[in-house]
């Protein structure tokens, strides 16, 4: 499996920011790994092993980048405004840096060829992955989303302001016009969306995003697995197999 590692600076976040890339061609997904996690994740969590046979095969290209939830998401003791500027910081530095880099290495491997980007995520990783796909459908054309959480309440603890509130999908979902264009854009798109029933889940708001979606029209693939899914990577392994090929077209 072809790897390449990449550091740079981020003037969205002041920082440099890492990013590890697997495989050498094919359609670019974005890994963002779970709460407080790195972008190695995918690698140390065996991930590479699930989605090999499409990276080997250049079906697929994996985008792995770094989350900085240890200062957002999960500082819960700190300021909640300075928080979530900070986490909208995080999502321009994807959609304003990490996306035209992808953007660009993927169509150079795929001979010139323009696709756009599938986000990937489990955990908080799924809640980013949503978030990310629903408010940006020109850069995003579906996500992979295993055991998230789509209330902003889960960091913030019921405070509201206008970045919290983009930052909350059942929140701005719930009021978006049903002649609004991007529902148009949704569904062109691949969405996924999979929780389980066991232990460590909280299928609330996957069952609430649900319901919206179909009140307004907007065809997601929202499964519920059962009460033996755990909240864990074994299941997500499984998750993966089931879907991707969903996502790549192949059924």
């Amino acid at each position: 499996m072809e790897t390449q590692y990449f550091k740079d600076y981020s003037p969205c976040l002041e920082r440099d920011m890492e990013m590890k890339v697997y495989g050498h061609a094919g359609k670019p997904v974005l890994f963002i790994p779970c709460q407080d996690g790195r972008f190695f994740d995918f690698e140390n969590f065996k991930m590479t092993d699930v989605w090999g046979p499409w990276i080997e095969s250049g079906r697929i290209m994996v985008f792995a980048i770094d989350t900085i939830d240890k200062e957002t998401w999960s500082d819960k003791d700190g300021n909640a405004d300075h928080r979530i500027w900070l986490h909208e910081q995080w999502v321009h530095y994807i959609t304003d840096e990490a996306a035209p880099f992808i953007f660009e290495y993927a169509k150079e491997r795929n001979g010139g060829y323009e696709q756009m980007i599938i986000p990937f995520g489990c955990s908080l990783g799924a809640s980013h992955a949503v978030n990310l796909f629903l408010r940006r459908p020109d850069i995003f054309d579906g996500c992979l989303a295993l055991s998230g959480i789509y209330t902003a309440d889960y960091g913030f603890s019921g405070y509201m302001n206008d970045l919290i509130y983009q930052n909350s999908p059942v929140h701005y979902m719930r009021n978006m016009p049903e002649d609004h264009p991007y529902i148009e854009m949704y569904n062109r798109s691949k969405i996924v969306i999979c929780v389980g029933q066991g232990p460590w889940e909280i299928p609330d708001t996957t069952n609430e995003l649900d319901w919206i979606f179909k009140q307004k029209g907007i065809h997601a693939w929202v499964d519920f697995w059962g009460f033996d899914c755990a909240h864990d990577w074994d299941w997500w392994y499984k998750q993966v197999v089931y879907f991707v090929p969903y996502i790549l077209g192949d059924k």
